[in-house]
């Protein structure tokens, strides 16, 4: 059984869907060999023609298309969140990233008064729970972009 309040590891949320770990992560797409449609995640055949596909490592920055944010804890199965005192809202946007695919993720901001249409954003990754093992489940998702 865990020592309560003690990480083992960080782990990732799924395999296969950012780079891990990296310095500068990337979310794993795929691009069909037939039609170059792209497709995140990763999948083996194209959704448009039926070819096959190859990995892509896409953009990490893009703009922010819209976006909402979670006030309450979503219905669980079969989303894994955190529930009452322990639950803090996110946001949930859709990314464009550079014009290649748009993506839906959640959003390291959830004050809608620090969110705005086509703001820009890059992928970081972030804890998002810990397991029964106590290890720290990590997860992407978009940053706003500060200016310096």
């Amino acid at each position: 059984m865990p020592n309560p309040g003690v990480t083992l590891a960080q782990v990732e949320i799924a395999p296969s869907l950012f780079t891990w770990p990296a310095e500068q992560p990337q979310l794993i797409g795929s691009r069909c060999d037939s039609c170059a449609a792209l497709t995140f995640p990763v999948q083996s055949h194209c959704p448009s023609c039926g070819g096959t596909t190859s990995e892509h490592h896409l953009p990490r920055t893009g703009t922010l298309h819209t976006w909402t944010t979670q006030e309450f804890p979503p219905v669980a199965p079969p989303y894994l969140t955190p529930v009452g005192k322990e639950f803090q809202p996110y946001g949930i946007g859709w990314v464009d990233l550079q014009g290649e695919i748009m993506v839906e993720a959640r959003l390291t901001e959830a004050d809608p008064a620090k969110l705005r249409f086509d703001m820009p954003v890059e992928l970081v990754v972030i804890p998002f729970a810990t397991d029964a093992d106590g290890n720290e489940v990590m997860t992407y998702a978009f940053a706003p972009v500060t200016e310096q």
